[in-house]
């Protein structure tokens, strides 16, 4: 007895044996569990056909039954991935649930939110099918130096149920500030009994902006000079505010509720309260950006000059515009790059404004252009973030002294801070460094510019205080 096989079976299998020559699956290849069952198959229905032997067909029948079947389910095209945040932290007012998601593949980068250095970012990596299910979803992922994987388990996987989607999350630890982009995430699937399996598909990258976490800080003492027309800072000028300045004889024009009426009952003449009256002021934040130091070792390390100058600037930022006063920011540096004075909700732009912040020194004069009179306010209060390494930081400071302007200078300069190359004279040397410093803060203070180092919650109130007083003293 012969058995011939039959033409449409044998089309079939000499189709799917083809790399991505599946009817109708473009991108989709055979497996070898596919292979292994077409050549088992085949090679019994030939033996059965040379021998004669019905028993063959009858151990074929189920490979090619349950090839086939497997077959008639094989998918119509690749995977669809979408990658998105799960969720962002406000600046302003703490964690705040975003949308931010990107379209499919081949679109440009979205936004995925904002949120602060130290948080959890959840990238939400969605995997859709079409008519056809996959038996398993492979996702894997690059991982950023920026982010601190948090999940366990390098490779995801998980069926996906035909017409239906499954959603993989990737959590991580944001480590630093700046402006980042996700890796896009490789998905692979497997459909069929793991028969047929697709090419690797890419999904979109994610952008991600990360600020920095503002560091506590509360400054007590009033500005040194108050010139706005409206604030919560006390004026040396007569006006209507809070703060008693003492009683005088009515005039007109003075407001019957400012009347005094024990002192006028007692002298028998009218008399009113006369009161101090309470300004907003300009604040100048120079980030001086020269030279970096120091090893960024993220959120929870020793932070680098750059570290520390932009979280400083953050919390000082915030501090002042919470109170209604004018803020504006300049940098010291290779670009001397400046944002426009703002209050109240100018934070945002000030932050903005810091993820662009470069350390390295440029072509030209950093103090040029920029830094002219007419650019900063004689009232405003200066206060420049500086390490120090440069001696035209120390002239700049000097300069600004000069000018007649308030300056208070923050010393940026971490305590792990230690030259790159090591020799028997580093520590020498060294030390001796450090005593020069301690000798240009000296002389800096002999100038009326008082140095602090940054530390959080009250670094500034005993210079405030200092310079407060040197404001109000008569010249």
């Amino acid at each position: 007895m012969r058995i011939s096989l039959p033409d449409r079976l044998s089309a079939a299998f000499r189709g799917v044996l083809a790399p991505g020559a599946v009817d109708g699956s473009p991108g989709w290849s055979p497996t070898p569990a596919l292979r292994r069952a077409l050549v088992v198959t085949l090679a019994l229905l030939v033996a059965a056909v040379l021998t004669g032997r019905v028993d063959l067909v009858v151990l074929a029948t189920p490979f090619a039954v349950g090839t086939s079947a497997a077959l008639l389910r094989r998918p119509r095209g690749l995977p669809v991935v979408r990658v998105g945040a799960a969720e962002g932290v406000d600046p302003l007012a703490g964690t705040n649930p975003v949308a931010g998601t990107n379209s499919g593949n081949g679109a440009s980068p979205a936004g995925a939110g904002d949120l602060v250095e130290g948080a959890d970012l959840h990238v939400l990596v969605d995997v859709r099918a079409d008519a056809a299910a996959y038996d398993v979803a492979l996702v894997q992922r690059e991982q950023p130096p920026w982010l601190r994987d948090r999940t366990r388990a390098r490779t995801l996987a998980a069926a996906v149920p035909a017409g239906a989607g499954t959603r993989f999350t990737l959590t991580g630890q944001l480590a630093r500030w700046g402006r980042y982009v996700v890796p896009p995430v490789r998905v692979r699937a497997a459909a069929c009994d793991a028969l047929l399996t697709c090419a690797p598909v890419a999904s979109d990258s994610l952008a991600v902006r990360v600020f920095p976490r503002t560091e506590p800080f509360a400054a007590d003492e009033a500005m040194p000079n108050a010139a706005g027309l409206v604030g919560v800072h006390r004026s040396r000028r007569f006006g209507e505010g809070g703060e008693l300045a003492g009683i005088r004889q009515f005039a007109p024009g003075d407001r019957l509720r400012r009347i005094d009426w024990r002192a006028s009952l007692r002298t028998g003449e009218l008399h009113v309260a006369q009161t101090l009256s309470d300004r907003d002021a300009e604040l100048v934040l120079v980030l001086d950006v020269l030279h970096e130091a120091g090893r960024s070792e993220g959120i929870d390390g020793a932070p680098s000059v750059l570290d520390t100058t932009v979280r400083a600037a953050a919390g000082i930022a915030q501090h002042y515009l919470g109170r209604g006063d004018r803020v504006r920011l300049l940098e010291y540096g290779g670009r001397n790059r400046a944002l426009r004075v703002g209050s109240g909700r100018h934070f945002v732009a000030a932050l903005e404004w810091l993820l662009a912040i470069r350390a390295g020194e440029g072509p030209h004069d950093p103090a040029a252009g920029i830094f002219a009179r007419q650019i900063l306010p004689q009232q405003a209060l200066l206060v420049v973030l500086t390490p120090l390494l440069d001696r035209r930081s120390v002239a700049l400071l000097a300069r600004l002294a000069r000018s007649g302007r308030t300056v208070l200078a923050v010393d940026t300069l971490p305590d792990s801070a230690r030259p790159d190359r090591e020799n028997p004279w580093t520590p020498v040397a060294f030390g001796l460094w450090r005593l020069e410093r301690r000798n240009t803060v000296a002389q800096l203070l002999e100038h009326g510019v008082p140095t602090v180092t940054w530390a959080g919650a009250g670094s500034l109130d005993q210079a405030l205080r200092d310079v407060s007083r040197r404001a109000a003293a008569p010249r």
